[in-house]
């Protein structure tokens, strides 16, 4: 769940609602710093952890809404002694989460986030200490900000008060060392896919799924009858689409058509925007007379997909995404094939043996004898 769900819900309900960030983390930790998720009535939006601790946070969202002043938790699993605790997490670290009432300055900011948002603005939403709460600013985040910071501390110390449940998180009252941080914004990325065939949705609902805008184009009306949900669609020539969609070098774009001739009009008209991602589905051979006389993008992935022996329309979607959201985390259109730009994604939570700090991860299951199980199928 991104970000950008979370102010679309705000933007469309004026409902209470809760606003938790994960501004933490020391050892494991199932999410990274910055991810958020909503607490409103009736239901979430995103996820902190595999389940563990949302609903000790519901619990307290309802007194920071009528406190109106936001609340730092902190939940500590270092302690090797606690099993119990250790084995529901399974993360073996410390966290700690903020939440903030979607009230006043807040809420109007957010819902402005999500309009500026729409028209394809990146934003950073800063906040400062005033007095027991937060003063919120939003700010223009711009392509050149590769390297941000998604938290800050504030010097000085924090009155703790004891934890209002069973769980073994303690919860800090707002007040002048209030922990500050920022909140980036990004539209989501989109995919798009040349070609409406059978083959097209299953990648259409697993990219969507993942977080992915969805653009469809065709030159035949009769594909794009497929069901897309949500998706741009656009009927026109292979070498009118690049255009038509306007495509950016932000993009990812996955060539399926089936058709050679038009794959190859549409992937010349590619290469002058050097799209983040180009896919091409296809055998070898396919897609070296399909290259014949070009020279071949740096961000070409051909034949498409991570190496999972994958058959069927499903599992080659399955594989398909995979790819583009290694190369999305990665930072980068070039990396090799089944190689992670961060160690620590090839692992589930709590599936390593040892944690850098030393302490034994919780999740019994996942460790047997001190053997890890990777995530990434071979």
């Amino acid at each position: 769940m991104s970000t950008h769900d979370i102010v679309l819900h705000i933007h469309d309900n004026a409902a209470p609602a809760v606003l938790a960030t994960l501004i933490g983390v020391e050892g494991h930790s199932y999410r990274k710093p910055g991810a958020a998720m909503l607490f409103f009535a009736g239901g979430t939006l995103g996820s902190l952890s595999p389940g563990c601790l949302e609903s000790d946070l519901a619990l307290r969202t309802q007194e920071v809404w009528e406190r109106g002043l936001p609340e730092l938790v902190e939940y500590d699993m270092l302690s090797p002694d606690d099993f119990s605790w250790g084995e529901a997490v399974g993360c073996g670290g410390k966290i700690k989460v903020i939440l903030e009432p979607v009230r006043g300055e807040l809420r109007r900011l957010l819902e402005e986030i999500y309009v500026r948002m729409a028209a394809g603005e990146s934003l950073m939403l800063l906040r400062e200490a005033a007095a027991a709460r937060y003063r919120y600013t939003v700010e223009t985040f711009g392509a050149e900000q590769q390297s941000f910071s998604n938290q800050r501390s504030a010097r000085g110390s924090c009155l703790v008060k004891k934890g209002r449940s069973q769980l073994p998180g303690t919860s800090v009252a707002a007040g002048p060392s209030l922990e500050l941080f920022n909140t980036l914004f990004v539209p989501k990325p989109r995919l798009v896919i040349f070609g409406g065939g059978l083959d097209s949705r299953p990648v259409a609902d697993l990219a969507a799924k993942s977080g992915f805008r969805i653009a469809v184009a065709d030159w035949r009306e009769g594909s794009l009858q497929h069901e897309f949900p949500g998706a741009e669609r656009v009927i026109c020539s292979p070498s009118e689409a690049a255009a038509r969609l306007r495509i950016t070098p932000e993009d990812y774009v996955l060539i399926c058509s089936h058709q050679s001739q038009r794959d190859r009009k549409f992937l010349e008209s590619l290469v002058p925007v050097s799209p983040r991602y180009i896919g091409i589905i296809g055998s070898k051979a396919r897609i070296a007379l399909l290259l014949e006389g070009l020279e071949p993008p740096a961000s070409l992935h051909a034949p498409v997909g991570l190496s999972i022996g994958a058959e069927g329309p499903e599992e080659i979607a399955v594989s398909i995404v995979a790819e583009i959201i290694q190369i999305r985390r990665a930072g980068s259109r070039e990396l090799p094939k089944g190689v992670e730009s961060v160690e620590s994604s090839r692992y589930l939570s709590g599936s390593r043996a040892e944690q850098t700090n030393g302490s034994i991860q919780g999740v019994a299951s996942a460790v047997a004898r001190g053997v890890t199980r990777e995530r990434r199928a071979q």
